[in-house]
Formats: structure tokens, C-alpha cells, sequence
């Protein structure tokens, strides 16, 4: 079905205009959301991409309606892989709370400019060349295979485009709330924060490479994959403070992200045979194989993703690690802001700390005996020690 130019307009002066609602009415001005806000903006993004998923189903039949909620599920899936990285930028950068916003809206608009260019170029290659499905397909089981390794996670914070930035720009230690750029000793110079935003678009760039493969595999209508990308990172930013506590939990979503990327690479592969004019398979000819169909593919992926994150929530382990995380979070953070905040603020940080470590007790052995080893214990002996010594 061929989308008309109007409807692709307004799309497009539609999903900006959210953009620019969000920043002008909730990021321009630093603060740290409130569990209620990040619920209600969330339920209203999600209510957005559903309500246009009803729009494309009645307007353009159930083939394109199914391929969009295929689409917009799978890319939501993916995009909530991506919090766990932009976690662990944030972490290792020590980013106050409050000013994480504005870092999380740049990502969601620079993501979303490096998936539609990845869009137009993957929409070309598939155009000129039906063999780029094997391409697409193979990719995705790579991707599927490297989500089954453990990663050591400060690498994510350290990537080529970091240290490049570090070496030719010159930037203060210390951040001025969200701005790029602060006075040092007289000198206009850089803050952290641009290092910062420098990672996440390095990481969004690299997220494209898998996300688009994986929505073509589902869609080739140009429409749909842009929609169902777009709407999948509307409302990233409020969702990422919803599930922040949460996110460490999902210690099975990497293995149902694997299961969806591979069976969908499986499903490309299986079009590309059928579609086939590559000389050396089957002398150029089509091969006659199952193909798996849209309705199946979103039946698979929703089940997969249902099965992991119920698992996740009922695994002590996932329990574990949710508190060992909000410990660890706690102490960066009073150890970031020890100087910088009033005793007001700095005693309220300190009490959360407090109280998440109350509860470190209630661990099992085997989960205690991993504190010291993940460096938790270590972070809450220098942040006593700093709240000793701004209390004297």
C-alpha cells in the first residue's frame, strides 16, 4: 500500500511536535520526575503508538496493522536493552539524577536520526538488491549470539568516540547542572556532559545497525518501520524512570531479546531462500521453503518477551540484583553530590542510601558474598566516610 505524502507530513510534524512538547514542557527545566509523572507520561506515549497501531489497521487492512504492532513491540523491546546501556553511561559518568533528562531526550532524538537514516539506506539496499535479506539475516544472528555473552559493562562508557573526544576537547571534572559548557580558572571550557551525550549517540549509531535489520524482517513497508521505530522511543525518557529500579531485574530479557532477534533473523534468511536469485544458491533459483508469517512472528514475540519478564520478576536472583543496584546508585550519587548540594538535599541523599542498605541483610549468603566482589562494599565505606566528614 502506498502511503500518501500528506499522511508521511503530518506523521513526521507530529512525532517532532512531541519531541518539542517534551523538552519545552518537561526537560528545559532540570528536575528529577516523580514516580506519578513517569506512569502517566508513559501510559499516555504507549496510548499514542497504539491508538495510530488502530489507525493503521482500520486504514490500511490487518496485514499492515499486524505488521506495525509486530514492529512497534519488537522495537520497544529493543529500545528498553538500550536503557541498560544508557544505565551504565550515566553510572559510570556520574550524572546527577536531575539532569539525566535532558541526556535521555538527546538520545532519543539522535537515535532516532541514526534509524531513519538507516531506514532510507536499508529501504534502497532492499530495493536494489533482494540479497541484503541474507545480509539483514545473518546480522541478526550475530547480534542474537553476542547477547548471549556477558559484557563487561564500563566498556560501554568508554568506546572510540569517548576517547577521541578526550583527547582534542578540552573539558572541566566537575559538571555545571546540564550544560555543555562551563568557566574553569577564567577558561570557557566543556563540562562531562558533552562526553556524556558523545557516548550516547556513539551507542545509538551502533543500536541502529541491529534495529533496523530486525524491524525489516518483520516490514517492508518504509511507513511502518519509521512509525513503529519512532513511537518505539517516544516516551523512552519516562519509561526510563519508571523501570529504573527495575531494570537489573530483567536479568532474563537479554535471553528473550536473543530468542526474538534469532528467530526473526531465521525468518529473513527464509524469505531471502524463497526470494532467492543469488547464482550460487540453487543456481539462481527460488528455493521452496516454509515462510513464517507476520501473525505468527508477533504471536512469538509477544509470548517470548511475557515468558522473560514474568520470570525475571519472580527470580530472587532478579531481586537481588534490583537491590544490590539501588544500593550502588544511592552511594554514587551522595559521593557525586557530597560537595556540590545543600546539607537539606545531602542528608536526604544519605538517608535513601541508608535505607537501601538496611535491606542488605535480608540477602541470601550466596548474594551477600557478591557485594564485596562487585565493589558495592567499597562505595558505601567511601560515601560513610565523606558524610562522616562533611557532618564534622
Amino acid at each position: 500500500m502506498v502511503v500518501p505524502t500528506f499522511v508521511w507530513i503530518a506523521t513526521i510534524v507530529g512525532i517532532v511536535g512531541l519531541l518539542g512538547f517534551d523538552f519545552f514542557f518537561h526537560v528545559r527545566q532540570a528536575h528529577e520526575p516523580t514516580l506519578r509523572e513517569s506512569a502517566i507520561w508513559s501510559a499516555i506515549y504507549v496510548g499514542i503508538a497504539l491508538l495510530f497501531g488502530v489507525g493503521v489497521w482500520v486504514f490500511g487492512g490487518a496485514q499492515m496493522g499486524t505488521e506495525y504492532f509486530a514492529g512497534y513491540v519488537t522495537e520497544k523491546a529493543l529500545s528498553v536493552d538500550n536503557l541498560f546501556v544508557f544505565l551504565i553511561i550515566m553510572s559510570s559518568f556520574a550524572v546527577p539524577r536531575k539532569d539525566q533528562q535532558k541526556v535521555l531526550l538527546f538520545g532519543i532524538a539522535f537515535a532516532l536520526i541514526a534509524r531513519s537514516v538507516f531506514i532510507a539506506l536499508g529501504a534502497a539496499l532492499i530495493n536494489s538488491f533482494a540479497w541484503i535479506f541474507y545480509i539483514f539475516g545473518i546480522i541478526l544472528l550475530v547480534t542474537a549470539g553476542k547477547l548471549l555473552v556477558p559484557e563487561d559493562e564500563g566498556s560501554s562508557a568508554d568506546n572510540v568516540m569517548i576517547r577521541i573526544a578526550k583527547r582534542f576537547l578540552r573539558t572541566s571534572n566537575h559538571y555545571d547542572g546540564d550544560k555543555l559548557f562551563t568557566y574553569e580558572n577564567g577558561r570557557r571550557v566543556l563540562t562531562p556532559m558533552l562526553l556524556v551525550m558523545v557516548a550516547i549517540g556513539g551507542t545509538d549509531i551502533l543500536f541502529a545497525l541491529d534495529s533496523v535489520p530486525a524491524i525489516y524482517g518483520l516490514t517492508t513497508n518504509v511507513f511502518l518501520v519509521f512509525t513503529a521505530t519512532a513511537f518505539s522511543l517516544l516516551g523512552l525518557r519516562q519509561l526510563y524512570f519508571l523501570i529504573d529500579g527495575l531494570l537489573d531485574r530483567l536479568i532474563y530479557l537479554k535471553y528473550g531479546l536473543a530468542t526474538i532477534l534469532g528467530f526473526i533473523g531465521v525468518k529473513l534468511i527464509l524469505h531471502a531462500l524463497h526470494e532467492n536469485n543469488v547464482p550460487f544458491i540453487n543456481d539462481g533459483e527460488h528455493v521452496n521453503v516454509v515462510e513464517i508469517t507476520t501473525g505468527l512472528s508477533l504471536t512469538v514475540i509477544i509470548g517470548v518477551l511475557a515468558l522473560t519478564v514474568v520470570a525475571s520478576l519472580l527470580s530472587p536472583a532478579g531481586r537481588a540484583k534490583t537491590l544490590v543496584h539501588g544500593v550502588r546508585r544511592h552511594a554514587k550519587e551522595y559521593l557525586a553530590v557530597a560537595y556540590d548540594v545543600g546539607d537539606e538535599e545531602r542528608a536526604e541523599i544519605y538517608a535513601r542510601m541508608v535505607e537501601e542498605e538496611s535491606k542488605l541483610d535480608t540477602l541470601a549468603p550466596r548474594y551477600r558474598d557478591e557485594l564485596d566482589e562487585d565493589g558495592v562494599l567499597y562505595l558505601l565505606e567511601k560515601a560513610h566516610a565523606r558524610h562522616a566528614k562533611l557532618s564534622g
